[in-house]
């Protein structure tokens, strides 16, 4: 029997479901309508699960050895760059501070300089031009500190010049070598010391950066870590409501190995932060307040030198220097205030605090010897607070049994040997630091793939029971 056009069969997609017009559908509509469908059996939900949660775990592996050597990366340059640039930068400062108070005790020797003063001075120089050729070589990142070594580079020459005129000047008898001398310390303490004392708080404001990127805490990876453990426990409570088994080899190893690199990185970064936050506090910080101490400690013998190469007109100087001790000391010198007080209380170890300590009593005595000069030189014995400042005679013959020279080689040698014990703090705390978060990023990518694996066999062990 022939059957009408009416009767004969539509075509028909998969699913019997007729296609528009009696045309096959495409394929890129046809596959979705698939997947669709097979979302809403089982099996298609848990290769769904499977999917996400290896997804989970791979992405949370990526993002933390991502975070953790940003923080590693930042921690390496606390200790290799930041840090030794700014110790550098602290040493130019230094090194230039302390030529120009020698270059003042040498000229008020008379005549020659004495000759363990004109190498101080000689080193000194030496110091500041090597290390700002080595701070140029290690700052082309940075153009404030690059300008500033140039400016320095070039300036110092000028200084040196100067200083060398009053030596020649001072050795002939002729007064204008006191007035090269004091346009020497002018150009010191007016150019070339505030551009060494910028660039020292570039460097220093450069290491507290790193600081802070090496502390900062990997907020991206705790949260995929425990939405990714969070996704494993749900899956395997999901398959033990479906299926009463308690515990799914496959998962269960990829929740193991998830929440073993959470709580690494939870525990290592927290160990990592607390070594940094201690290198900083006692160490980085000690150094700042100490470096800070020796400057002006050599700023005030400075001063105090120019104020007898004045003569009689060198209340200026005498006023820098009463203000300088008193940063050092204290408004009376006892160690209870100034620059020395917050260093004892930074100093963590009885070896810090003694070197402290001792500086402090030299400073006081320094402090008392130096008003016994001062009212010598105001009562017309010029040479007498000559002898009590740099040693030697008085008029009469005698000697001083202390001077000031003394004091204060005894509070710069106390001050150099803690910024020593400090520096070593500093390095051992930041290298601890550091050395919390080796292993971490090699670790978590390890367990990352282990913890995938898992959760992908334990679906696939799922899967096998539909076939």
């Amino acid at each position: 029997m022939t059957r009408t056009p009416m009767e004969t069969e539509s075509p028909t997609v998969r699913g019997d479901t007729p296609a528009p017009g009696g045309r096959r559908p495409r394929a890129w509509v046809e596959q979705p309508r698939a997947w669709r469908a097979a979302a809403t059996t089982e099996p298609g939900r848990l290769r769904i699960v499977g999917a996400l949660l290896a997804l989970l775990v791979v992405a949370f592996g990526a993002v933390t050895a991502w975070q953790i050597t940003e923080r590693s990366a930042a921690a390496d340059d606390v200790i290799h760059h930041s840090g030794p640039l700014s110790a550098r930068a602290a040493d130019i400062y230094r090194s230039l501070a302390d030529a120009d108070a020698t270059a003042a005790g040498g000229f008020l020797a008379g005549g020659d300089d004495p000759e363990q003063d004109r190498e101080r001075y000689a080193r000194d120089i030496e110091i500041a031009s090597r290390n700002i050729a080595e701070a140029a070589a290690s700052s082309e990142d940075s153009a404030q500190a690059r300008a500033r070594l140039e400016r320095l580079n070039q300036r110092l020459s000028v200084y040196t010049g100067l200083v060398e005129r009053a030596r020649a000047n001072n050795r002939q008898g002729f007064p204008v070598g006191g007035a090269y001398l004091r346009r020497a310390n002018r150009m010191m303490n007016e150019e070339i010391l505030p551009d060494a004392k910028q660039l020292w708080t570039i460097e220093t404001a450069r290491l507290g950066e790193d600081y802070e990127d090496a502390k900062a805490l990997p907020l991206a990876a705790w949260a995929l870590g425990a939405v990714g453990l969070g996704a494993l426990v749900w899956a395997q409570r999901r398959s033990y409501r479906r299926t009463h088994r308690v515990f799914n080899p496959g998962m269960v190893a990829g929740t193991v190995a998830t929440a073993v690199v959470l709580l690494w990185l939870v525990a290592g970064h927290g160990v990592a932060r607390a070594k940094l936050d201690e290198s900083y506090a006692h160490g980085a910080q000690s150094l700042q307040v100490l470096n800070e101490a020796r400057i002006q400690t050599l700023q005030a013998r400075g001063n105090e030198n120019l104020t007898l190469v004045a003569r009689g007109g060198g209340d200026a100087y005498s006023a820098a220097y009463d203000k300088q001790l008193q940063g050092l000391a204290g408004t009376d010198a006892d160690g209870r205030t100034g620059l020395l007080a917050q260093a004892l209380d930074l100093a963590d170890d009885d070896r810090g605090r003694k070197s402290i300590t001792s500086a402090m009593e030299a400073a006081k005595a320094w402090w008392g010897l130096h008003g016994e000069a001062r009212t010598k030189d105001d009562e017309g014995n010029y040479l007498d607070a000559v002898a009590q400042t740099i040693g030697g005679t008085y008029e009469d013959g005698k000697r001083p049994e202390q001077y000031t020279g003394f004091c204060f080689d005894q509070v710069d040698t106390n001050l150099e040997r803690a910024v020593a014990h400090e520096q070593q703090e500093f390095e051992r705390a930041a290298a601890d630091g550091r050395g919390a978060l080796g292993g971490l990023v090699p670790g978590a990518a390890a367990l990352a793939v282990l913890g995938a694996a898992g959760a992908v066999l334990g679906i696939g062990r799922r899967l096998s029971e539909y076939r």
